[in-house]
């Protein structure tokens, strides 16, 4: 059953996900970081959805409006974007800095975003341009800059770029000694604590 809505108070989160507790039942939704530092464990959340369906896994989406809804589901509609890909570039770049960049072929700001090359982002700003139309901007709100990945992100990028699952690269990030080694060295060490897994 499609679900369009959820509502509840949040049990649980991190940076890009919330559990959300429903008559009694804690819903896993996948959320861009604006939308999970919004609100906190024990406030009530209110989350338009978006269920991804594959043959392995059922995976909820959340946003805080419904605009960040549509652009997502824009987004997954391009080649080389996934579900993952399109919450990364939700989560640091926000809607009206998303949509400007979008229609202005800003690749550079996309490129930033980890799993986002420079076809991809052409991609996006060729299928998209069209589609999307950024927000007015009378100056009565400054812009946040965009959120800079983590060093955990890129690896855990690069390694599902290698063919791994989310959960399998974010296990191997996570347990990477040496946090101030270089991307590299980062990403070889996760690949030898995966070859041994």
């Amino acid at each position: 059953m499609p679900i369009a809505r959820l509502r509840g108070v949040v049990e649980e989160k991190g940076d890009d996900w919330m559990i959300v507790g429903v008559g009694g039942v804690g819903i896993l939704a996948s959320v861009p970081s604006s939308a999970s530092d919004a609100v906190a464990a024990g406030d009530r959340a209110s989350l338009f959805t978006h269920l991804h369906v594959r043959e392995d896994a059922l995976t909820l989406y959340g946003f805080a409006t419904a605009d960040d809804l549509a652009l997502f589901e824009l987004l997954i509609g391009v080649s080389g974007i996934g579900p993952r890909a399109a919450l990364a570039l939700l989560s640091a770049l926000d809607y009206p800095q998303l949509t400007r960049a979008i229609v202005s072929g800003q690749t550079d700001a996309l490129r930033r975003v980890p799993g986002v090359g420079q076809k991809t982002a052409e991609r996006l700003v060729l299928e998209l341009r069209d589609k999307v139309t950024p927000p007015i901007d009378n100056g009565a709100s400054p812009q946040r800059p965009p959120r800079e990945p983590s060093r955990d992100e890129e690896v855990i990028a690069a390694l599902m770029g290698l063919g791994y699952s989310q959960s399998e690269a974010t296990d191997a990030a996570a347990a990477v000694d040496g946090a101030d080694a270089a991307l590299e060295e980062r990403i070889r060490l996760a690949l030898r604590g995966l070859a041994k897994a």
